[in-house]
């Protein structure tokens, strides 16, 4: 670690006191960002997916659970891969436990991949997980959400990701999907975000934020260099 500036404790609280003011108006900022995030139009959701999951063959109006808000957490998780996506892994390590504290604000949440039942409950199992996570298969629901892309699609060049305006290296890609269901049963998208727009769904980047190195990423090859399987840390 790099030697950093020392002060006097009055001069510490000064500076904290500085910092402060610039984290209340970011709070605020942010506040704000969020009440335009949920004043965004909708979009009805007019095909009938069906997924396959631990209860059998479910519509996506199944997976709001008796509730009328549901996220969708896109796991990248292709058929052909042996396990599940070590980014999407670090960011379910941490969402998993708090789906019972969203089902007391009316919020379902659920994770979707396209690889088959067997392959998700398998690596399920090896990670410890119990949120309920379900295939697409080929419904075109991932597709649709922005978050697969064939090898056609890849070939191109083209971006593809996060609304159009970046690549993606790979079939799959990550994302969050919100959804409402009225009470006539109406299904609407309200909001998608992919890419850095993940980051404030991963509490243990916000602890990383916090401390003197950071994320300490800017050396790797890329950001998330660094992330294993929580079961591999320490592996060769």
């Amino acid at each position: 670690m790099q030697m950093h500036k020392v002060v006097s404790g009055e001069q510490w609280l000064t500076a904290r006191k500085e910092l402060l003011a610039k984290e209340k108006e970011f709070t605020w900022l942010r506040d704000e960002l969020s009440r335009q995030r949920r004043e965004l139009p909708w979009v009805k959701v007019e095909k009938n997916y069906a997924f396959q999951g631990p209860n059998g063959k479910e519509s996506l109006s199944d997976l709001f659970a008796g509730r009328s808000q549901l996220v969708v957490y896109h796991f990248m998780f292709d058929p052909s891969w042996t396990a599940g996506c070590k980014s999407c892994s670090f960011w379910a390590d941490n969402f998993n436990s708090i789906i019972v504290h969203l089902n007391q604000r009316d919020v379902s949440m659920v994770a979707i991949s396209t690889a088959p039942c067997a392959q998700l409950d398998a690596f399920q199992k090896r990670m410890g997980w119990n949120f309920k996570w379900l295939s697409a298969g080929d419904n075109g629901f991932n597709r649709d959400l922005g978050v697969t892309f064939t090898q056609e699609e890849l070939k191109t060049g083209k971006p593809l990701y996060n609304f159009g305006t970046s690549k993606f290296g790979g079939p799959e890609a990550p994302g969050i999907s919100v959804f409402c269901k009225n009470d006539a049963g109406e299904i609407f998208r309200t909001y998608s975000t992919y890419s850095r727009g993940l980051d404030m769904l991963n509490g243990a980047y916000h602890y990383l934020d916090l401390v003197p190195k950071g994320r300490d990423e800017d050396k790797l090859s890329y950001g998330m260099e660094w992330v294993r399987l929580r079961d591999e840390y320490g592996k060769k």
